[in-house]
């Protein structure tokens, strides 16, 4: 029997309608066998201030044991500017301080984002320099940017292009494996 992996995913969008957000609940229903996925809710987390870095709000709390209760995380990222979002900036800096509580450190990861013309590219690019730092353990392949995404859901957040959905599914089943095999040599 597989070791069962749960991943928390994390989408860098707070919109209703978030392209990324029905991403993370596509992958829900796409996940192999022994796997699960709960999607954080980052809504609540107020903006950074380091003056409560040792005493942070309770989303914040909340947020970070379920990072570091996750066996693996999943980066839904849309692209604002060529950039993450500022609402995913935030609560990676919430997480990520005090620096030797931080639950990021040696944690698989992977990164998929659904946006415009250019997908997520170059927001995914500047995540991956953010991930570095945190010592996040991404995984290289299968990329997920789906472009033109607005064509590739339908109103009720499903995504409904085959392509997209059958890369959705590789990097699901390449980050379980992952992180099973990360596991495996911890």
């Amino acid at each position: 029997m597989a070791i069962h992996v749960h991943i928390l995913g994390i989408s860098g969008s707070l919109r209703r309608g978030s392209f990324n957000t029905a991403l993370l609940r596509n992958a829900q229903a796409m996940l192999p066998p022994d796997a699960s996925l709960e999607i954080a809710d980052l809504s609540g987390i107020p903006l950074f201030n380091q003056d409560h870095e040792h005493a942070p709000p309770e989303a914040v709390r909340t947020f970070k044991a379920q990072i570091a209760g996750a066996d693996a995380l999943l980066f839904a990222v849309p692209e604002y500017n060529y950039s993450i979002p500022g609402v995913l900036k935030n609560a990676i800096d919430w997480a990520s301080r005090p620096y030797n509580e931080q639950p990021f450190n040696g944690k698989p990861a992977a990164i998929i984002g659904a946006g415009g013309r250019f997908g997520t590219v170059r927001a995914q690019l500047h995540f991956r320099q953010i991930a570095g730092y945190l010592n996040l353990l991404m995984l290289p392949r299968p990329e997920l940017m789906i472009p033109l995404a607005h064509q590739k859901f339908d109103a009720d957040g499903a995504l409904t292009d085959p392509e997209a959905r059958d890369q959705l599914r590789e990097v699901l089943n390449a980050l379980v494996a992952w992180a099973r095999r990360l596991r495996s040599t911890a």
